[in-house]
């Protein structure tokens, strides 16, 4: 069982940054791919990054490619995303998430979810 706690979220003016983590606990992190999924009000959740195991297979969602950067720390259990030159598009809920199968850039890869952190993009 893996609990994962999203943090760093906040208000930003478009064209600003962001650096959000993922805290993980429990299970095995370093077995684990991890990801970043995005849900807008009134919108399906949508994936942002996945990185897999030592960090060897990177992918990111066609609308963030270029601004968004994922990394992650196996000694320190985190996970991050760092969020840079924002639009009000990126505006919603971010996720992270854990897969002990698949990386995960499908919601139905994901084993384990965090409660989400809120990203508000203000033009």
């Amino acid at each position: 069982q893996v609990q994962l706690v999203e943090s760093g979220g906040g208000l930003v003016q478009a064209g600003g940054s962001l650096r959000l983590s993922c805290a993980a606990s429990g299970g095995t992190f370093s077995s684990y791919a991890m990801g970043w999924f995005r849900q807008a009000p009134g919108k399906e959740r949508e994936f942002v990054a996945a990185i897999s195991t030592i960090g060897g297979v990177i992918d990111y969602g066609n609308s963030v490619k270029g601004r968004f950067t994922i990394s992650r720390d196996d000694a320190k259990k985190m996970v991050y995303l760092q969020l840079n030159s924002l639009k009000p598009e990126d505006t919603a809920v971010y996720y992270c998430a854990a897969s002990s199968r698949f990386l995960p850039t499908i919601k139905s890869y994901a084993d384990y979810w965090g409660p989400g952190t809120q990203v508000t993009v203000s033009s």
